[in-house]
């Protein structure tokens, strides 16, 4: 089934992941704008129920492969503070309910270069490393390190969680964590100009190719009739993929939406999204359905048969009853989105608000653009007439943009958007649009 009004809570990972693991929105914790690096604490707080944690209580063996993104306890020494590679990390996978882990801090344009494993690194990262392909930033390294090995060591990993499947009972939850297609840029050397176009469509022929890997060991186990198979991105495309190149090629990574990687524009957030599941699914299936990453938390467990769990997903609706053609009315009726600057956007129905004057993220117009100050603080568009968000109907409609703007509020300030106990955010919130 194809998912064609799916969208990343955020516009950047960092935030879309806390958002997938925890089914609640990141803007209700300290991280306000902006992504995490790979010597952040930890986002995920203590004792804060995730995905993970969810489906292990209920006899899952859980393994994460890739990116984690959302911060480390390293253990630190000096008074300055640094981190101590050669000892183990506290509040990473394993302590969010993963019973393995192999892969990186951040993404993998960011430091340590090193592969971690379990708790802690797999080597002591005692070089110095900068990318050659995109922007990246120098640092701690592992011995030769290279951007273009770390696809195939994830895959190989994915590849023996699932064959361990012939060994353990269990049923597995596998959450593979791609670092490609985002920067640094470096397919492999088998893939380097495969495509004819650049570096990052060659990136994005050996992602498809190697989940393709992924789903062949998956048949292999003899549980792909049963197995529940989502495919999904963080983010909308970032520049860095050389839009005009892939254009020359009638290549197009937003889809013909507004935007891309960073900002409140569809190109921000609607991404594609996959599920493949024989038994429940039908094969070539698609749904119009508004749904969200958030909504993973509720909906997996929904799968597990857990039901609702009683913790954690407060923004995270289950998507079960959509994905099965059990009903035709959507899972909801809203969804809060958040760009890289932390202004917000709020969907209902086919309207969308945003709280902010521009793009809230790298395209323009922006805080560069020249005459910022004087755009409009609100934007609403009707994206069944306007799919492309070319026409602000603000000044034409002030009624529904008060009306959207208190339910953005009041969804801010309630401190979960789905019925449950009562919650409040970490921090006190500010929607801003003013």
């Amino acid at each position: 089934m194809r998912l064609r009004d799916f969208h990343s809570n955020s516009s950047v990972c960092t935030p879309t992941r806390y958002g997938l693991l925890t089914g609640r929105y990141a803007w209700r914790t300290r991280l306000q704008k902006g992504v995490l690096d790979g010597g952040s604490e930890p986002l995920i707080a203590r004792g804060r129920p995730t995905l993970a944690s969810v489906l292990r209580d209920a006899g899952y063996r859980t393994a994460l492969v890739g990116k984690w993104h959302l911060g480390l306890g390293w253990a630190r020494d000096g008074a300055a503070g640094k981190a101590d590679f050669a000892r183990p990390f506290a509040d990473g996978p394993l302590s969010c309910g993963f019973g393995s882990f192999l892969g990186v801090a951040a993404s993998a344009d960011m430091p340590p270069y090193v592969f971690l494993e379990g708790d802690r690194a797999v080597v002591a990262p005692t070089a110095r490393f900068t990318s050659d392909f995109g922007p990246s930033r120098e640092g701690p390294a592992a011995p030769g390190w290279t951007s273009e090995a770390i696809q195939d060591a994830l895959i190989r990993r994915s590849i023996e969680e699932l064959r361990k499947c012939s060994e353990d009972p269990r049923p597995l939850f596998l959450l593979v964590s791609l670092t490609s297609p985002h920067t640094p840029v470096a397919p492999s050397k088998d893939w380097q100009g495969r495509s004819g176009i650049n570096r990052y469509a060659d990136f994005v022929m050996q992602m498809d190719h190697d989940i393709g890997r992924v789903l062949t060991a998956l048949r292999e186990t003899g549980r792909a009739e049963d197995a529940f198979v989502v495919v999904t991105s963080d983010n909308g495309c970032s520049p860095e993929a050389n839009f005009a190149q892939l254009a020359a090629h009638d290549h197009f990574p937003s889809a013909g939406f507004r935007g891309a990687k960073a900002d409140l524009y569809e190109g921000g957030h609607r991404v594609p999204c996959l599920v493949r599941w024989p038994r429940r699914i039908a094969r070539g299936s698609t749904s119009e359905a508004l749904a969200g990453m958030t909504d993973w938390y509720a909906t997996l467990a929904a799968v597990a048969g857990l039901g609702r769990p009683a913790a954690g997903g407060e923004d995270s609706v289950s998507l079960l009853p959509a994905l099965t053609g059990k009903t035709d009315m959507p899972a909801r009726d809203h969804f809060v989105m958040h760009s890289i600057d932390g202004s917000f956007a709020l969907r209902v129905g086919n309207m969308k608000y945003l709280a902010a004057r521009g793009s809230g993220g790298w395209s323009a117009p922006n805080g560069k653009t020249k005459g910022f100050g004087r755009l409009p603080a609100a934007q609403l568009y009707d994206l069944a007439e306007d799919p492309r968000e070319e026409e602000n109907l603000a000044a034409e409609r002030p009624g529904v943009v008060a009306s959207m703007r208190e339910r953005l509020v009041a969804i801010v300030a309630a401190g979960r958007s789905t019925q449950g106990p009562a919650s409040a955010n970490d921090v006190p919130v500010r929607v801003g649009g003013e």
